[in-house]
């Protein structure tokens, strides 16, 4: 029914239009009487095998949604019930801030991608901190950055912002410092700077009374070589893991009529070098850290792929818009080796 019907009226709107939409429709259909458990009896797949834990968390089940879906943790009750064993939200920034410039992002139909160059639009972390109180039992991942006005050498501040702000609201951590639309963002990627901003992280996380799992999100554009000084950083910084990956700047294949917007590609022309970036970390770190693998998840045999690759966990994002909530369920029963046409 998604992909035969609702998807083509969906794709006929402005993709950002279209987002706030969905969000609107599925936060109204479920308080009506029922719904909610409609959609769980329809999506969530719940058996004893398919829990997973990681970093010190029970997963019910190792398929999550990505950040940039739920920046400002509005919808993850509702989100859960479509199936998701977890859901990250962000990326969150000490101060709101609207982002970039509309408009920011595009599909590419023939080649089932989006191009976004959103800019960390988010109403800032104070504000997600009052939903974050709301939650009814959602295993939640904060995923945190820095203002687009703060300085490099100033991030740090940025990051301990959020990262105390949401500690209690949070059950994992994600370093995001690979967005390609936060100007220099990526230049916190080097070593020096990155072991910094982690090695302080970690000690103030050390600190608390109940340490929490902090994870590094990459880019899928890293070399072979920084990829062995991610893997360096991971085991001195002592972080809880990885996750593989963000969006790329690459056009490598492309060819949709707007291939050429600027800004980070997620979706399908992902899926093999997410993969690459996965079995890359896992073979030559000797499986050292959990790794997250997102990026081209569009099938069942997409996840089940990073899984055999070295992932400990999923994420959807793109696949997830272009083949609705059924994905999960899909990727979960065949996880459990099951008919996924069931």
């Amino acid at each position: 029914m998604y992909k035969s019907f609702l998807r083509p009226l969906l794709f006929k709107m402005d993709p950002e239009e279209v987002h706030h939409f969905s969000f609107n429709s599925l936060r109204r259909l479920q308080k009506i009487p029922g719904m909610k458990n409609f959609f769980r009896s329809r999506f969530l797949l719940e058996d004893p095998r398919l829990q997973k834990e990681v970093f010190g968390l029970q997963f019910k089940n190792p398929v999550g949604l990505a950040a940039g879906f739920d920046k400002d943790a509005k919808l993850y009750n509702e989100l859960s019930n479509l199936g998701f064993g977890f859901i990250e939200i962000g990326t969150l920034t000490p101060k709101p801030q609207p982002g970039n410039e509309k408009k920011r992002l595009f599909r590419l139909k023939e080649d089932e991608a989006i191009v976004n160059r959103m800019g960390f639009n988010n109403g800032g972390v104070e504000a997600a901190v009052e939903r974050l109180k709301k939650n009814k039992n959602v295993l939640i991942g904060g995923n945190i950055g820095k203002n687009k006005t703060t300085p490099n050498e100033k991030a740090v501040d940025d990051y301990l912002i959020c990262f105390d702000a949401i500690f209690d609201y949070v059950d994992y951590f994600v370093v995001n410092v690979s967005s390609p639309n936060t100007p220099n963002l990526r230049e916190l990627q080097d070593k020096e700077p990155l072991t910094n901003l982690l090695k302080t992280l970690q000690e103030e996380d050390n600190k608390k009374a109940s340490p929490k799992p902090i994870l590094l999100k990459i880019a899928p554009d890293l070399t072979d070589a920084q990829l062995l000084d991610i893997i360096d950083i991971v085991k001195e910084t002592q972080i809880a893991g990885v996750i593989a990956t963000n969006t790329t700047i690459s056009r490598e294949g492309l060819t949709s009529e707007n291939k050429k917007e600027t800004g980070g590609l997620s979706g399908k022309p992902l899926k093999s070098r997410s993969t690459e970036v996965i079995r890359f970390l896992s073979q030559k770190s000797g499986n050292a850290f959990p790794i997250i693998g997102v990026g081209g998840i569009h099938s069942a045999d997409d996840a089940l792929e990073k899984l055999e690759a070295g992932a400990s966990l999923v994420q959807l994002y793109t696949g997830f818009i272009y083949e609705g909530p059924a994905l999960i369920k899909k990727i979960n029963k065949a996880i459990l080796g099951q008919d996924i046409n069931k």
